[in-house]
């Protein structure tokens, strides 16, 4: 492998630019970075639609499944920590790559990267209206028109990414908070509620079939991706190759407690229930009317929608960047590349995503697909774009560091690990494939990914000929 800054600079011949690339340097402190990767993740929403359906998968392996997954996020994060110690940039995962790996490797995770975060959006965009569409029909008993409320979510994100990344960063930490500790309140309850005892049912795994763990694990995968989103703020944070590292282990540390107990105590509070928790439009508002804080219910169905655009705005700021980063490095047009002068935030990359982000949303609601089926398929296909880069980040940091005279043979041991789960991952989810909707996801991820090498093929022709 060689060093890829050098092709880089082969193929882009003559590219200089500021290293704050037009952003506000060092606005963000530690907490509103951290705010960024966990926003990104939108933990207050998995409770109440991802960890239903790996239930309806695995049953009482919930937890262990989410252990399994934390694991496996630690792994991915370890490698990402130690490249965000090397280098920081709006670039993220796909900087670290292209700096390292040869220059086609950094752009099929820059691509994968892009379309991971307009993806997780356009989920969550689906998420959004899924809950706006509950909350309506129990409070006013109407649903409002599909497209307002998809416009409502993404201009309102798209608005606020614009104005002001600190602005941003604020908002989506303090409605994190709010939900995150709404739902800790009500898993704390429960068993005051109740009594303190174990389940030894999920304990024990009884009614468990292990061949079942992989599918559920792929599933459960959605509800980590973003985590390390912080990194694209590499520019904008304060002291980035200190606070980013951290920011991505703590989210991922945090996030992997946070969801093994709600998994935990999901099915613990269903237990003897009339109704199943794969069944269940509001899990969490059920175990709040159950353990007697009904109106917590309530406030957490009303944050889940709040997180959810607290998401969007997340991946819109992400992607906007990652646009900035290929843009620097002449993959798309300069326009990606400028930034306002007033707010420092990169204008063209944040009209884009967010006109991406509701555009597939808004097609598969108006043809009949559900909130929660656009949730779960465009979430489905974000995945390929995460893996894509999990994977190359972590085939690329043993050479970073052999680079820089840093050569660990630990460091190399958990980066092969990483990339042959990540790997294990993918074939578990091409396999677990159970119809033809999901089973179209690998060719489109696989298609987009060709496009974007041709195109990429084709820019570095043109700065050949422009070049001689």
């Amino acid at each position: 492998m060689g060093n890829s800054s050098n092709a880089t600079a082969e193929v882009y011949p003559g590219r200089t630019a500021k290293d704050d690339y037009g952003l506000h340097a060092g606005v963000l402190g530690p907490l509103e970075t951290l705010a960024q990767s966990v926003s990104a993740m939108a933990p207050s929403t998995s409770p109440s639609l991802t960890i239903p359906l790996v239930f309806a998968i695995v049953g009482n392996a919930t937890w262990l499944v989410y252990l399994l997954a934390t694991g496996t996020i630690l792994l991915i994060g370890f490698c990402v920590s130690r490249f965000a110690r090397l280098s920081a940039s709006p670039g993220s995962l796909y900087t670290y790559t292209a700096e390292t790996l040869p220059t086609v490797f950094g752009v099929a995770a820059g691509w994968g990267l892009l379309l991971a975060y307009l993806a997780t959006a356009a989920s969550v965009a689906g998420g959004a209206l899924y809950y706006t569409n509950v909350l309506s029909q129990q409070f006013l008993h109407w649903t409002p028109p599909i497209l307002v409320t998809l416009a409502i979510v993404c201009l309102a994100a798209g608005f606020v990414a614009y104005r002001d990344v600190k602005l941003s960063a604020e908002l989506m930490l303090w409605i994190e908070i709010c939900s995150v500790s709404l739902i800790g309140i009500v898993l704390m309850v429960m068993p005051i509620h109740f009594g303190f005892h174990l389940d030894m049912d999920q304990f024990r795994l009884r009614g468990v079939s292990f061949s079942s763990l992989g599918p559920a694990l792929v599933l459960s995968m959605f509800s980590f991706v973003g985590f390390e989103s912080a990194t694209t703020l590499g520019s904008e944070a304060r002291n980035p190759l200190r606070t980013i590292p951290r920011a991505v282990i703590q989210c991922a540390i945090v996030s992997g407690i946070f969801f093994m107990l709600c998994s935990y105590s999901e099915v613990l509070g269903f237990r003897g229930a009339s109704g199943k928790l794969s069944d269940t439009t509001s899990p969490l508002h059920f175990l709040a009317d159950k353990a007697g804080v009904a109106p917590l219910g309530t406030g957490i169905d009303f944050g889940a929608l709040i997180s959810m655009v607290a998401c969007v705005l997340a991946c819109v700021t992400a992607a906007s960047r990652v646009l900035m980063r290929m843009a620097r490095e002449r993959l798309l047009p300069a326009l990606f590349e400028k930034t306002s002068a007033r707010h420092g935030t990169p204008v063209a990359g944040v009209v884009l995503s967010t006109c991406v982000v509701f555009i597939p949303s808004a097609v598969m609601a108006m043809r009949g697909v559900s909130g929660s089926d656009v949730y779960d398929l465009l979430g489905s296909l974000s995945v390929f774009g995460f893996l894509t880069a999990y994977a190359l980040v972590a085939l690329a940091l043993p050479f970073a560091q052999r680079a820089r005279g840093q050569h660990s043979h630990f460091v190399a041991a958990v980066s092969l690990v990483a990339v042959l789960v990540v790997i294990l991952i993918a074939v578990f989810d091409l396999r677990s494939t159970a119809d033809v909707a999901h089973a179209r996801l690998p060719y489109i991820y696989l298609l987009y990914i060709a496009a974007g090498l041709a195109w990429y093929t084709v820019r570095r022709k043109q700065a050949a000929v422009i070049n001689d």
